[in-house]
């Protein structure tokens, strides 16, 4: 993983850019419903990793555009995708055995919140008019060798969604190893033995300002 300082926060396909390059050759990888499935559109064809969705599909591609769309062939978010050469496709309960049986290198999912020490809230709120939207996180978070958070840092008050502990219902405990956001991101590997996060590739603000907004211990990369 690279680390890099930009003056301008990254959009969302700066920062799937950025999963897709840390992804290494030859995974296997689920992207989360709503902002990680754009990192299937940012994989080098010849990159040699296997794209997984839960809803029973193999060697998925990049969403589907124009002509391509074909109603039948979705992601797990029900956006229209694509087949690579050698898809494979299977019963829903097959997929979520892939799921739950360390079968999967990397997953990057949503989040409402994360944890300094690896701790994944994504699936509700708690607020009581929210739609909870289980779906296969949970089996994920235990499931996968290694679990990514594609979101944007900053609620739309300001609050950071990195956090040292969670107020929201959780998905797991101690998965999340990697965060990726707008502004920067973190590694909590460290975190987890009682460090700091580590912050790379920071995006639009200054270490010290970034700090200054995150209630969680910091060191730079």
């Amino acid at each position: 993983m690279t680390t890099s300082t930009t003056s301008e926060p990254r959009d969302r396909q700066a920062i799937a850019a950025a999963i897709a390059a840390d992804i290494p050759r030859g995974s296997y990888v689920n992207l989360g419903i709503g902002q990680p499935t754009l990192v299937a559109d940012h994989l080098a064809s010849d990159a040699g990793i296997v794209l997984h969705t839960e809803n029973g599909m193999l060697n998925m591609g990049p969403a589907a555009t124009g002509d391509a769309i074909d109603p039948d062939l979705t992601n797990a978010g029900k956006v229209p995708v694509t087949e690579l050469p050698g898809a494979a496709y299977f019963h829903h309960a097959d997929s979520f055995a892939m799921m739950r049986g360390g079968h999967l290198d990397v997953c990057v999912l949503g989040a409402f919140q994360v944890a300094a020490n690896g701790d994944l809230a994504n699936w509700h709120t708690g607020e009581p008019d929210a739609i909870p939207a289980v779906g296969g996180a949970m089996d994920l978070a235990i499931g996968a060798q290694q679990i990514w958070v594609m979101m944007s840092l900053f609620t739309r008050s300001g609050e950071s969604k990195l956090v040292g502990s969670c107020t929201y219902p959780l998905t797991g405990v101690g998965c999340v190893g990697r965060v990726y956001t707008d502004v920067a991101t973190f590694d909590l590997a460290p975190a987890r033995d009682g460090g700091a996060v580590v912050v790379r590739d920071l995006a639009g603000l200054t270490f010290d300002e970034l700090a200054a907004r995150v209630d969680v211990p910091l060191v730079r990369g």
